[in-house]
């Protein structure tokens, strides 16, 4: 199986996962803290992948995404966004929008106290 195999299967057998830089519970970068903090907070099941632990993985989700950087999170096989991106979905109420018409579970009051929080 192919890198870009591996990839496809993980994104597309699992409503939501974040490539990131660490796990979900000891992130290694702060932007992939920020992202997997939001998605934690907002209580959303999601799969994490240590890009750290393969070099092949690190690299390929960069081909695969056609985004040169992590952490990138997919929702049910598409690509989302990084933490830019993620951050202003999630103020604006896209990130809300998107897991709901997604069918993926989430606590709208966790994701309402962090509008509030940065409003």
């Amino acid at each position: 199986m192919t890198t870009a195999d591996q990839i496809k299967e993980t994104v597309t057998s699992n409503d939501v996962v974040l490539f990131m830089k660490g796990t979900k519970s000891m992130p290694q970068c702060g932007f992939s803290s920020r992202v997997a903090g939001v998605l934690n907070f907002m209580g959303v099941e999601f799969a994490d992948v240590n890009v750290l632990a393969d070099e092949e993985i690190r690299q390929g989700i960069k081909d695969y995404s056609d985004w040169p950087t992590v952490p990138q999170l997919y929702v049910k096989g598409e690509f989302v966004g990084g933490c830019d991106i993620i951050t202003e979905m999630t103020l604006s109420g896209e990130l809300d929008t998107l897991f709901t018409d997604n069918g993926v579970t989430f606590d709208k009051a966790a994701a309402d106290k962090i509008r509030e929080a940065n409003g």
